[in-house]
């Protein structure tokens, strides 16, 4: 399918007082308190921030506090740890590099990783890498591998335990990363911060935050002990969950995810290539890091596709031979030891929601109250 015909297709308590931004509405706080109320209080989630675009206007809710030492509040601007949702931007950069020329994402690893030439991970294409199609890869990079070189050696002796299954893993995305900025010729943090980040429009949008923008960045509060913590540094940590990002930011993405905003038909294009269908699970699409679900749906359906029984356990998975033809809503989660983020859009209603909280809560928290607060803007 040429990419022009792919656009064509995606176009048809807190310890405050919840506060509202001065771009949204009454009717948002009221619709966003009642859907995330009880979430709040269940997991103690000291600040959270939803941001929604419908129809190009963006509002947002914000409630409880970034940082608890210094009494700092929630606010559109407050720097977030995006844990997985960062994915989204490594499959759109790799979709922008193949519009350049430098990579194919039909090609195999090993073409740009030759010592992986005759090994299981070698034969994986850039498609598999962005769609988990790993068969059995681990969720986490293995101890023993204390770089990306120690990595591809690992790699080298792999043996698929399943293969053709869906296997989540933070190793396959983050090779996908890797690779694509060598392609590129520089670093995956200089690939995202100042080639990607500035075509999607993103100001405030990090891999290293800088030091003037320190102060809007939230700490995240350990489940167990309430510590504030921040992610620690891992191999492929940039490429598999490294981003920071404000709500504001989240959705000017969004935007673009939707066809909406001013990004150039480049970026545009590559955010939908993201969004293609690849393979189908017994619960979902699996498009490059975007899950498709038929909308509407039934809630359930999504809170077992985002459930951690699903995410980690090898899948059965089927290559798609058409492009959808229905109407979906996408969805990403992500998460790190002191945050929990979740992003769902419904381009046939032009609308996107994006949460994200400096506490790691549940992933069927996310989706039900995420689900049920854009039921009650759909029914307006």
């Amino acid at each position: 399918m040429n990419h022009v015909s792919i656009l064509s297709i995606l176009l048809m308590t807190a310890s405050v007082t919840p506060a509202l931004a001065q771009d949204s509405g009454q009717q948002l706080e009221d619709e966003a308190a009642a859907a995330f109320e009880s979430a709040i209080k269940e997991y103690d989630i000291p600040g959270l921030i939803v941001g929604v675009t419908h129809g190009g206007k963006h509002s947002f809710y914000q409630t409880g506090l970034a940082s608890r030492e210094d009494r700092r509040s929630v606010t559109p601007d407050t720097l977030f740890e995006l844990g997985s949702i960062s994915k989204i931007f490594n499959v759109t950069l790799a979709a922008m590099a193949e519009a350049q020329g430098k990579v194919s994402l039909d090609a195999p690893v090993a073409s740009y990783l030759p010592s992986l030439q005759g090994s299981a991970a070698g034969e994986l294409t850039l498609t598999d890498l962005a769609t988990h199609h790993s068969g059995g890869l681990p969720l986490q990079v293995p101890d023993e591998a204390k770089d990306v070189d120690q990595l591809i050696d690992w790699l080298e002796d792999w043996q698929s335990p399943e293969p053709g299954a869906r296997s989540y893993s933070n190793i396959s995305i983050g090779l996908l990363g890797y690779i694509t900025a060598d392609a590129m010729g520089m670093s995956y943090a200089d690939a995202l911060q100042t080639n990607l980040f500035p075509a999607l429009g993103l100001t405030s949008t990090w891999v290293d935050v800088p030091a003037d923008a320190m102060g809007s960045y939230a700490f995240g509060y350990d489940r167990k002990t309430n510590a504030p913590i921040r992610v620690t540094p891992g191999v492929l940590d940039d490429e598999a969950y490294g981003v920071k990002s404000s709500a504001r930011d989240m959705l000017t993405l969004l935007d673009v995810e939707l066809a909406q905003g001013n990004a150039s038909p480049e970026i545009r294009e590559a955010a939908a290539r993201t969004q293609v269908g690849q393979f189908q699970t017994r619960l979902f699409t699996q498009s490059m890091i975007w899950e498709a679900y038929t909308w509407p749906v039934d809630p359930e359906l999504m809170v077992e596709g985002n459930g951690y029984d699903f995410i980690l356990e090898p899948q059965p998975m089927d290559e798609m031979k058409v492009a959808r033809d229905h109407d979906v809503i996408l969805n990403k989660t992500g998460s790190t030891n002191g945050f929990g983020g979740y992003v769902a859009m419904v381009p046939s209603e032009d609308l996107g929601v994006v949460v994200l909280a400096n506490r790691n809560y549940p992933n069927e928290a996310r989706v039900r109250a995420t689900y049920d607060l854009i039921t009650r803007i759909l029914a307006e």
